[in-house]
């Protein structure tokens, strides 16, 4: 069997691009030129590179008008779902590209010490409700968890005061916000680290789910035989003085779709096991579990600027 070949290093992909008529090619420098004098210099980088690239992919594949046009509709369908407050289909679309997780992968080139991020998603809502440790933030039925541990800076030091912004899907895999029969704060909340950089949430265990398929994101995974499944997540974003903001994702360790991430945000160091705990559990009575719960433990570490 011939080996696979990458467009990137595809023989036929090389003597196409080699063989645009001149005329096409003068159309792309010119568009490419137009961009020279931009000001701001790092804009006039990002700009020609674009509109480059752009025009070598419509070389490539040998663009018709007709592709063309139902590219614009797609992206004037993806924009007129986009509310700005939750839904944000643009995200989704980047996210089911894989290139919210390579900006992901460019901007956080962490040490082998700092805990690693992952996408930021779509359903994140700002200024949900101050929590004390082991408050509750479930207002729908699911299995009792609770999630603790540390935020800790390189050095292994406890980080006092971390901010620890989370949010998560109720079990019928649905983000409040998202869905009009949860209240807005459900499944959501801010929480913040004791002298000793200790925190504890206490939640339900995070269910798998399929990102909306109800827009051209969704027409987008059918058209080409992809799921739109999410393996099960808790979202935290991280924020500490003097520390780099950290937003990742605690992911169940046996989730059976670890390894088909639509999102592909999956990665090795952020999966977590929940233990199971009887109602007898230390635990169970400082924070109030009036039944069996189970037990997640992970450190943040961050970085600094």
């Amino acid at each position: 069997m011939a080996p696979l070949r990458t467009p990137l290093h595809d023989p036929q992909r090389e003597q196409k691009m080699h063989r645009i008529p001149p005329n096409e090619a003068k159309i792309s420098a010119q568009a490419v030129a137009a961009f020279g004098n931009t000001p701001n210099p790092r804009l006039r980088q990002v700009l020609q590179s674009l509109v480059s690239h752009l025009h070598a992919f419509a070389s490539e594949v040998e663009l018709t008008e007709d592709e063309w046009l139902e590219g614009v509709r797609f992206l004037t369908d993806t924009g007129k779902l986009c509310d700005g407050v939750v839904r944000q289909e643009f995200i989704l679309l980047s996210d089911v590209l894989g290139l919210s997780m390579l900006v992901d992968a460019i901007n956080h080139r962490a040490g082998e010490t700092a805990t690693e991020s992952t996408v930021f998603g779509p359903f994140y809502i700002a200024g949900m409700p101050e929590r004390q440790a082991g408050e509750s933030m479930a207002f729908t039925p699911g299995q009792p968890a609770l999630v603790q541990g540390r935020v800790l800076d390189p050095a292994g030091e406890p980080v006092a005061g971390a901010v620890l912004d989370v949010w998560q899907t109720a079990d019928n895999g649905m983000y409040s916000g998202q869905d009009p029969e949860q209240p807005l704060a459900n499944l959501r909340g801010r929480y913040r680290t004791d002298g000793e950089g200790r925190f504890a949430i206490r939640t339900i265990i995070p269910v798998s789910y399929p990102i909306p398929t109800d827009g051209p994101v969704g027409r987008l995974l059918q058209a080409s035989d992809r799921h739109p499944w999410r393996p099960a997540h808790l979202h935290f974003m991280v924020t500490a003085e003097g520390h780099r903001t950290l937003v990742t994702h605690l992911f169940n360790h046996d989730d059976p779709y670890l390894e088909s991430d639509v999102v592909f945000g999956v990665k090795d160091s952020l999966k977590v096991v929940y233990q199971p705990c009887r109602a007898n559990h230390p635990l169970a009575t400082r924070y109030g579990f009036e039944g069996d719960f189970h037990l997640a433990t992970y450190d943040f570490v961050l970085e600094h600027p």
